[in-house]
């Protein structure tokens, strides 16, 4: 299973990436100790803002990619109301994708 999240960092910035595992991603990125992401490496992950699951790694790549062409309102909509899903990848991408809480 792999997950594709959305982060706050500082400066109010958002990073979207994807990982097996999200609590482990999330403490590399705000320990900012070499195994995070460059970009959060100089703007620090402060929270977790939303997570979705994905059967493999394409598909989980597949949606971070999308995720990451969204303008920053769309992203803010996403994060806020998941149901703005199938507006941004329409109705058949909510078959290979779920919304998962964050921890």
């Amino acid at each position: 299973m792999y997950y594709i999240y959305i982060l706050r960092c500082q400066g109010d910035k958002l990073y979207t990436g994807i990982t097996t595992d999200v609590q482990r991603r999330f403490e590399e990125h705000s320990k900012q100790k070499g195994k995070g992401a460059k970009f959060t490496r100089s703007h620090k992950a402060e929270s977790v803002e939303a997570v979705w699951s994905a059967a493999d790694r394409s598909l989980a790549s597949k949606l971070e990619y999308r995720i990451k062409s969204l303008k920053r309102a769309q992203k803010l909509s996403l994060i806020s109301d998941n149901s703005n899903f199938s507006r941004f990848f329409g109705d058949e991408a909510e078959k290979d994708y779920k919304r998962i809480r964050v921890f």
